[in-house]
């Protein structure tokens, strides 16, 4: 009897019962509830330093180096003290074991041994307040609130950095630009490695370079295309594997038209040499309208060479719409093309998919037709929701810059759409989260990338995101994809895009400044405001009216966005970008969140741990009485997410990760009907395809290795 209770007081064998029903056929909520309280006793209270008082911890945490004092030094201790205070006032309470567990293995500061605890939860939310507010105790006090309270959640790279000295970057997911030369190539590899090594995940454009048999300085059959590339990154990754903490994480976009598409995608087949197979290296594909309408009439669908293309337009193959010039291209003899099926390539993609869960799509022209700002958007990021404008960088013979060009960094933080919706103020929760997203790119200086430092120097750009939407729909008994599930998602998500636009412009007219390129943006002219005062944009249904009203949350009229349009017009915005919808995996747990607006893939998620095995986690909300709300992401099917996906994705700036699942007897032939059904919703971009016999087998879901969210 003694050895049956010692056993059940193991925090790890406590939480495993989630996964057992107990006698009466209910899921053991209680026993995940224990595994926190022992997790504590057994373990964090027996490995945490604990201090007589706030000040001797902070002065020996900066003593000793594991503190920032040009942090601490902005405010004064009485006011530190206060918001310590208030902070632990709240009585945060993990809501999960996972959450407990995720928080003190990947975030809590620890000693340089690695064996002890230095941060509570608490002190690590006063930490990120107090370095993101840069002296402003107001916003300090308001970013504790909204953190602990669980309604905003910064990315992993800044919640885990803040406030510490010895630290990483505050952003970590990259956007790098590859031009047809040597030098770019070059360059690129390297930055890549720079990023790397800061723990960064980045994602390369190769549509600009030559193709395999390409001229080099005239002489026919020279190059050797975009593959050996792809091999030296993937090489540059892994060598750069962040103190053996983690391989480093790279993707790499090719145009669907550029005539190496097909070896591009071969690279991931299972039984491809290895010679060019790519296996830790994220694909991601550029579709454009064209190639969607080929495959609709049966047609062959041309591929045209860069090289040629640089030489006939004077532009790279990314500057061009495919679309546009698809036809004259075509018909003009001094471009080299060669033509494959437009379905057999469809096909291909969804085998390569069916077999490796890649490529991501990125559907280019519904990308730049929906853009308010000028220039071309031509890839994303290792997850699939950055999208934003990049431009050339020119080289010296030395790599010196002849000219520093426009290349992206991601500056990310997530709503919890359940708390926000509790929120006593939900505008001042949203205006904290764009005011702390943007401090993020105030305090962001990779140098050792310029055309990185150029590209958050220029747009200010940032990604507030959101989490926990089907926590939320199941808490008000909505199911997840139904009519009115689809309307909450398109009001809430309206009612941010205000609120954050209203933001930016307060931050611009506080500042007297505006995002480089806004005079030429669809926000300058007033264009992009149409949408939003032409029409009035209210609930559907009655439930989700009831919803917002009963919150307390007013929906902004016609009349609100008109005097918004003309203050924009007048003093501008401050971040080019500001919304983007991440698949969040970290932050999730520590928040007690569904992941991204996705559904659930289980009611109780297995998580895998290289230390311990596995470890369970319950949907948010979820009892043994509302289970029906909790279908999961393969039940609920793709038609249903595209649908849901599409409603936010009219209000949002930038892209939403987006993940397909189907059934283990799903065909190639689903997986292109969902493709197509996508495209025609004006989704923007997809990222992982998912199997449910991919599931079972422990391999499903990664989160975004990138930006750790």
């Amino acid at each position: 009897m003694t050895s049956k209770i010692n056993k059940q007081q193991d925090y790890h064998a406590l939480n495993a019962m989630l996964n057992l029903y107990d006698d009466e056929g209910n899921i053991q909520f209680d026993k995940d509830k224990l595994a926190i309280y022992h997790y504590f006793r057994q373990h964090v209270n027996q490995n945490t330093i604990f201090f007589h008082d706030l000040k001797k911890k902070l002065d020996f945490l900066q003593q000793e180096g594991y503190y920032e004092t040009k942090v601490l030094e902005q405010y004064d201790f009485t006011f530190i003290k206060k918001l310590f205070q208030q902070a632990y006032s709240k009585k945060f309470r993990f809501q999960t074991f996972l959450g407990a567990f995720k928080y003190y293995t990947s975030y809590s500061l620890k000693t340089f041994d690695n064996k002890r605890y230095l941060e509570r939860y608490e002190d690590r939310v006063c930490m990120v307040a107090l370095t993101l507010a840069q002296g402003n105790q107001a916003l300090a006090y308001r970013l504790v609130d909204e953190i602990i309270s669980g309604r905003f959640q910064p990315a992993t790279p800044t919640f885990l950095n803040c406030g510490k000295k010895q630290r990483g970057e505050l952003v970590s997911c990259f956007l790098l630009r590859i031009e047809d030369n040597m030098e770019s190539i070059g360059r690129s590899i390297n930055s890549a490695l720079q990023l790397s090594k800061r723990g960064g995940g980045v994602a390369c454009l190769l549509s600009n370079l030559r193709e395999a048999g390409a001229p080099i300085k005239m002489i026919e059959n020279q190059s050797s295309g975009v593959v050996p590339v792809m091999k030296m990154l993937e090489d540059a990754f892994s060598y750069a594997n962040q103190l053996g903490a983690r391989q480093g994480a790279g993707a790499v976009y090719l145009n669907a038209h550029h005539p190496d598409i097909l070896s591009f995608l071969d690279t991931k087949r299972e039984n491809a040499d290895e010679k060019i197979r790519i296996k830790t290296l994220s694909l991601g594909v550029v579709i454009p309208d064209i190639t969607f309408e080929l495959a609709k009439n049966n047609e062959d669908m041309y591929l045209f060479s860069p090289y040629d293309i640089q030489r006939v337009y004077g532009v790279p193959m990314s500057e061009i719409s495919i679309t546009e010039k698809y036809a004259e291209m075509v018909n003009n003899k001094h471009i080299g093309k060669s033509k494959i099926n437009a379905r057999e390539f469809f096909l291909t993609l969804a085998e390569i998919q069916f077999e490796s869960g890649y490529p991501y799509i990125m559907y280019e022209d519904t990308v730049n037709r929906v853009s308010p700002i000028k220039g071309r958007i031509n890839m994303s990021n290792l997850c699939s929701e950055i999208l934003q404008v990049n431009s050339a960088s020119e080289y010296e013979d030395d790599l010196s810059y002849r000219y520093i060009g426009k290349d992206i960094s991601c500056n990310l933080g997530s709503m919890n759409i359940a708390h926000t919706m509790d929120s006593p103020n939900f505008a001042l929760s949203i205006e904290t989260a764009i005011r702390a997203l943007t401090a993020v790119s105030d305090m962001s200086h990779i140098r050792s990338v310029p055309s990185i430092e150029k590209g958050n120097q220029d747009s200010h750009a940032i990604g507030l995101g959101q989490m926990n939407l089907h926590g939320y729909l199941a808490r008000e008994k909505i199911y997840y994809g139904s009519e009115e599930g689809i309307d909450f998602t398109n009001i809430y998500f309206y009612i941010v895009a205000y609120h954050a636009l209203h933001t930016s412009n307060q931050i611009a007219i506080e500042r007297n400044s505006y995002f480089k390129g806004f005079k030429d943006s669809r926000y300058a002219n007033g264009e992009f405001f149409n949408k939003y005062t032409e029409r009035s944009w209210q609930p559907k249904t009655k439930k989700v009216y009831q919803l917002f009203e009963q919150a307390g949350i007013t929906i902004p009229n016609q009349q609100d966005w008109l005097e918004l349009k003309t203050s924009v017009m007048v003093h501008g915005i401050y971040n080019q970008n500001l919304q983007a919808v991440p698949p969040t995996g970290s932050i999730s747990y520590i928040n007690n969140s569904t992941s991204s607006i996705h559904p659930i893939v289980s009611r109780i998620e297995i998580r895998k741990d290289g230390k311990v095995g596995r470890v369970y986690y319950p949907a948010p909300f979820m009892t043994n009485d509302n289970l029906e709300y909790y279908k999961d992401a393969y039940e609920i099917g793709p038609e249903k997410i595209i649908d849901t996906y599409a409603a936010a994705t009219q209000h949002v700036d930038q892209g939403l990760s987006l993940t397909l699942f189907f059934k283990d007897d799903a065909t190639t032939r689903d997986i292109n009907k969902a493709q197509i059904y996508a495209w025609r919703k004006g989704i923007k971009t997809l990222y992982y395809i998912r199997l449910r016999q991919i599931a079972l087998e422990g391999t499903e879901v990664q989160g975004c290795i990138s930006c750790s969210l």
